[in-house]
């Protein structure tokens, strides 16, 4: 184990230089469908660095008004390609930093037995709620309203829509029980252990969530910020981003 730490350090110095051997803090805004493959990679990136990576988790539409607005993050990891682009041709991103870190898979979840997710089941309305992030802010809330509407399905069933502020918040609906049936992030349900019922929504149905990473111009100078986007590129970190779910 120690030789793989030392090699994901030395994979990051020489991508940062050789301010990387410096512990330094870094303020990182994540996309709330990473929240647990994030921890996963941020405490193996910490423990290799010897840097302190500083997470923070919400919707992408949130961190996007935050970081025009000044907030002070380094790096942002988006649940979609728009808002890092938007944030480069403004020049708050550096130029030639953004890359896709994952590619998110929507899913349906029930809790109930008696209840399985599926295309059926919406078609069914054989339930009073359902949860999804808001669209104008969460890509996930945006590829669940296109699923629905390819579907022929969400005029019918706008009015039982429960709104979280992210997918973490819509996941908690459904986790509660406060909404019989939820669209999530397949992550969410991965980090869980699979429970209840899961439908894996069609690609056909809603465009690719490309999610992608960008340094920040507040993070320009910070080698925290720069290894710990390298370390996403490393066969290790890939490795755990498949593991909860996401595509390449």
């Amino acid at each position: 184990m120690k030789w793989r730490a030392m090699a994901v350090l030395a994979l990051m110095a020489g991508a940062t230089g050789a301010g990387a051997a410096r512990a330094e803090t870094a303020r990182v805004a994540i996309a709330a469908n990473f929240i647990a493959p994030a921890k996963v990679l941020i405490v193996a990136y910490d423990q290799a660095s010897g840097n302190d990576v500083q997470a923070s988790f919400g919707s992408s539409g949130q961190f996007l008004t935050q970081i025009r607005n000044g907030a002070p993050f380094d790096a942002f990891l988006s649940a979609d390609a728009a808002r890092p682009d938007s944030l480069l041709k403004a020049h708050l991103a550096v130029s030639g930093s953004g890359f896709t870190y994952a590619v998110g898979t929507l899913v349906l979840w029930s809790g109930d037995a008696a209840l399985p997710a599926g295309e059926a089941v919406l078609r069914s309305g054989r339930f009073a709620h359902l949860a999804i992030c808001n669209p104008a802010l969460a890509p996930y809330g945006a590829a669940a309203v296109e699923a629905m509407r390819k579907l022929g399905v969400y005029d019918a069933l706008e009015p039982r829509l429960v709104v979280g502020a992210d997918v973490a918040q819509a996941w908690q609906f459904a986790r509660s029980g406060s909404a019989e049936l939820g669209f999530v992030a397949y992550s969410q349900v991965k980090a869980a252990g699979n429970p209840g019922s899961v439908w894996v929504v069609p690609e056909t149905l809603y465009a690719p969530i490309h999610q992608d990473a960008v340094l920040l111009a507040h993070g320009e100078g910070n080698a925290a910020a720069k290894g710990f986007l390298a370390y996403l590129k490393t066969p290790a970190a890939r490795a755990v981003i498949a593991r909860y779910g996401y595509g390449k």
